[in-house]
């Protein structure tokens, strides 16, 4: 995995602050149609991650103004990488480091994403990530890494202000009842929710060997 980022003739990925999220943003093609633009590239995140990402289920929410959705990761193994895109409206997104032993764990790193524009976030295994619609109708799309399991997600209470997100809202955060009773950041730790920085560092270890060494299971 590369820490600089790349970039090509349609697209540039680069590292947010958070180790294994990225900002991936398209070059826009404009003409008196609208516009055109690549949103995903396998071999371009390839070449960034290391390993060619693995994307089998594909969801979209669709939301209203002030509703936030998060924290929400999952158990490693298996883990749960997404590719979020936002296709309408607007929002704030966030990557949180829910992963024990991380030197950035608890932190948060925030992009303003919007159908408008022509970028997404990959959030990878072991990560939190949560947004709130800035517009009625704000539609959402994720790509994930493995089939939903509601038994392996994890889900750490939005509103924790020992995370402390910047939700900017002029009014109270409409949530599911799911993340109204989710646990404070402290609690999952206490309850041995969340996974470890040293288990997720394995499992991309594990994906980038598979990928010079074709065949190989990962974990071996």
């Amino acid at each position: 995995m590369t820490s600089q980022g790349l970039t090509n003739r349609s697209m540039t990925v680069r590292p947010l602050d958070i180790d294994g999220a990225f900002l991936i943003s398209s070059r826009s093609f404009v003409d008196d149609r609208g516009v055109f633009f690549e949103a995903y590239r396998e071999d371009v995140l390839a070449e960034v991650l290391g390993y060619p990402p693995k994307l089998v289920q594909t969801n979209y929410s669709v939301s209203h103004r002030n509703v936030l959705r998060g924290v929400h990761g999952a158990s490693v193994p298996p883990g749960l990488a997404k590719f979020v895109t936002c296709v309408r409206g607007s929002m704030l997104d966030f990557v949180v480091d829910l992963r024990t032993g991380s030197p950035t764990f608890g932190t948060w790193d925030m992009i303003v994403l919007d159908g408008r524009g022509a970028s997404s976030v990959y959030v990878e295994e072991g990560l939190g990530h949560a947004f709130v619609a800035l517009d009625d109708d704000t539609c959402v799309q994720y790509h994930l890494s493995e089939l939903y399991r509601p038994q392996e997600v994890v889900t750490v209470h939005p509103l924790d202000p020992e995370i402390g997100l910047p939700l900017r809202l002029p009014g109270t955060p409409v949530l599911s009842d799911r993340d109204a009773a989710a646990p404070s950041l402290r609690e999952a730790v206490e309850r041995g929710l969340l996974p470890s920085y040293d288990t997720c560092l394995a499992l991309r270890k594990a994906r980038i060997h598979q990928a010079v060494v074709p065949g190989l299971p990962v974990g071996s």
